[in-house]
């Protein structure tokens, strides 16, 4: 028997946690048993968990628990197999993917190849099958074990950043002659605009908060900062595209009302401050109405075009230079701060949750060494 210690968090009270522990029995043939050594927490984990019980996300449904009301927190990270009944799995093999906050998961691998397995457990054969993939580290053309750390932070954020860039040149960026991104500060919000750093025919505005504006100049990836308060400065005759990272509503407004006609497309990317799913037909606002944006769309698109191993190359490529630039040493966009155990883990999230945290941080739960 192994004991299993969870981190659970309250569904209607993200802020609220508390501390589990449940026996794992002796495995099933078919089963594996993977030892969770780090993962990483951003607000990306929030909005999983806010978004939880969105019909196409159903994130609280990868790793359920029997408690009603509660569920555990899924976070990318790394991991190790402990034991295993599954041909092609060895104890001590290290794996990249979408695990609980908890110190182990029991998984049932299918499709195992060289690149990795499937989780085939029966509560997640209908759910997005991209967050039931784990990836060896050793056929992980991108890993680099100096980078864990960046790879588990900035990986999932920067999937969405990359193929965003790509969703807005591949529609010509609607025509606009400028770019406006919410939640500037964020790690999705400038790595789409590292992604844009070659385009040189668009005015690229990022608009963050007073407290914010100063971490976001230092950035230098933005042409210009706007302060929230700020935003009727702008000139209302340029032909703008909106990329929504904050789901502010009041800024949402602003915008709309301000450019009104002059704004050719609203892109919703997120929602970094609103933890309330909104329906778009709530929207009733002067210009294009919001545009929700999932990248898993415009990744089939280009698996499509490019073909996957092409995707693959591509999104690596550009993964590794933006690790290089948020991680220079000189001037790191960001830095890391260990967390030890899943304890740590409570205040964290209750800071996140909060907005309570500093834009250049890094935060990592470390778990097991």
């Amino acid at each position: 028997m192994t004991t299993i210690t969870r981190l659970l968090t309250n569904q209607d009270n993200l802020a609220e946690s508390r501390m589990d522990t449940v026996e794992s029995s002796v495995l099933a043939e078919g089963q594996a048993r993977l030892r969770i050594h780090r993962l990483a927490l951003t607000a990306n984990n929030i909005t999983y968990a806010a978004f939880g019980h969105t019909p196409h996300l159903r994130y609280w449904h990868y790793f359920p628990v029997a408690d009603e009301g509660w569920g555990q927190m899924p976070a990318w990270g790394f991991a190790e197999v402990e034991e295993t009944t599954v041909e092609g799995l060895e104890p001590g093999e290290r794996f990249y993917g979408f695990w609980p906050l908890a110190s182990h998961l029991v998984v049932e691998p299918v499709r195992v190849t060289e690149r990795g397995f499937y989780d085939g457990a029966a509560h997640r054969l209908d759910l997005v099958s991209a967050y039931n993939q784990y990836q060896r580290i050793s056929t992980d053309a991108a890993y680099r074990p100096e980078n864990e750390n960046y790879q588990m932070l900035l990986r999932p954020l920067f999937i969405t950043s990359f193929m965003l860039a790509d969703f807005l040149e591949d529609n010509g960026f609607f025509g606009a002659k400028r770019v406006l991104i919410s939640s500037a500060s964020s790690k999705t919000a400038y790595g789409t605009v590292f992604c844009l750093q070659e385009r040189k025919d668009l005015e690229v505005v990022g608009l963050t908060s007073s407290g914010n504006v100063g971490f976001v100049e230092d950035l230098g990836c933005y042409d210009r900062v706007v302060d929230y308060n700020d935003l009727t400065s702008l000139d209302a005759n340029v032909p703008t595209l909106y990329v929504d990272f904050s789901g502010n509503d009041g800024v949402r407004a602003t915008i709309h009302n301000h450019i009104a006609e002059n704004l050719v497309h609203n892109c919703y990317a997120g929602s970094a401050h609103n933890h309330e799913h909104i329906s778009e037909t709530e929207w009733n606002l002067p210009g294009p109405a919001p545009k929700r944006y999932f990248a898993p769309d415009q990744i089939r698109k280009r698996n499509a075009d490019w073909g996957p191993a092409e995707v693959t190359r591509r999104f690596n490529k550009a993964q590794l230079a933006f690790i290089e630039r948020v991680g220079q040493q000189e001037s790191p966009w960001m830095e890391i701060r260990d967390h030890q155990g899943l304890e740590s883990a409570q205040a964290l999230i209750r800071s996140l949750v909060e907005g309570n945290v500093n834009p250049a941080d890094g935060h990592v739960v470390v778990l097991a060494e």
